[in-house]
């Protein structure tokens, strides 16, 4: 558990602890059901805030990807690279007869 999950479940137990007591007071102490009944709205809005949707959209865990994909996706890297390696060769011919015919090679911004 997290420091600052610690420290909400601390917040929540003083509120509920809060509310609980201020209801018993002012059922059993001051006799004022209107008071009593403050401290159980806010008893069920705590309880409702605390189990809302939106509080659950927490970091989802990652997708685990099974044998298959990860093979499949390391021979498309493997096809790439050797894309980009007969690229490369094919440039590096190119530039060797163009020297060899006594042309300038093209510069690599052009």
């Amino acid at each position: 558990m997290t420091r600052r999950s610690t420290l909400w479940r601390v917040v929540a137990g003083v509120y509920v602890l809060v509310n609980v007591a201020g209801f018993l007071w002012a059922m059993f102490s001051e006799n004022d059901p209107n008071h009593a009944m403050l401290h159980v709205g806010l008893l069920l809005a705590g309880y409702v805030a605390w189990r809302a949707p939106w509080r659950r959209q927490q970091e989802a865990p990652a997708p685990q990807l099974d044998e298959r994909r990860i093979e499949y996706l390391q021979q498309s890297v493997d096809a790439i690279a050797l894309e980009v390696e007969r690229i490369g060769e094919k440039q590096r011919f190119t530039d060797k007869l163009r020297v060899e015919r006594g042309e300038t090679p093209l510069k690599k911004d052009e």
